[in-house]
């Protein structure tokens, strides 16, 4: 179990700093809503394409980068 969350963390903190590296702008986020922006990317993308490979890291780190915007957008209403 503990592989598991070490796993999402580790791979979180991965897909949270390509989706950040692919979107273009400046991103006003720390360490921690990166990872957790990761995390989130990897649970939606996991969901939609399950299975272990290239193109679930691509759902993921695509569905990161729609949480990104949709982060923005909400961070920007305030």
């Amino acid at each position: 179990m503990f592989d598991g969350f070490l796993g999402y963390i580790i791979g979180g903190a991965v897909i949270g700093v390509l989706a950040r590296l692919i979107k273009p702008g400046a991103d006003p986020l720390g360490w921690i809503m990166t990872i957790l922006l990761g995390i989130g990317g990897a649970a939606i993308g996991g969901y939609l394409y399950p299975g272990h490979g290239w193109m679930t890291w691509a759902v993921a780190i695509l569905a990161a980068i729609v949480l990104l915007f949709v982060y923005e957008a909400l961070r920007r209403k305030r």
